[in-house]
């Protein structure tokens, strides 16, 4: 099970911008579906977007446009580029691993093996 660490995260005002890493204590291709979710108090975990293979990309309606994932496969690293961010974004965000992705599949936690911690982003109007 590989190893997962967050960072990134903090406090910023509507609109303003934060950029998640994920740091993968695997080689990412060991780990072909890498994946964001998030969790505000009271809520259930909500997928936010995940990568397959480097290339192919899904992401939540209430993110779409606003939010980008990618990866450095030399650094082991995912990452979420958030933009416009809205009060409604916080909540604690977790990089989650596992082995496929898919149009239907990619937002079930249970597809999901390994999980970090999590990076708190807090979105003040």
């Amino acid at each position: 099970q590989v190893q997962l660490v967050e960072s990134g995260g903090g406090s910023v005002q509507a609109g303003g911008s934060l950029t998640l890493a994920c740091e993968v204590s695997a080689k990412l291709y060991s780990t072909p579906c890498m994946a964001w979710f998030r969790q505000a108090p009271g809520k259930e975990r909500e997928a936010v977007a995940a990568i397959w293979r480097s290339v192919t990309t899904y992401y939540g309606d209430s993110v779409s446009g606003r939010f980008t994932i990618s990866q450095d496969n030399s650094k082991n690293t995912l990452y979420l580029q958030m933009v416009s961010l809205k009060p409604e974004d916080t909540a604690m965000y977790y990089c989650a691993a596992g082995r496929y992705c898919s149009n239907d599949r990619w937002a079930r936690a249970n597809e999901f093996s390994s999980w970090g911690k999590g990076t708190q982003v807090t979105v003040s109007s």
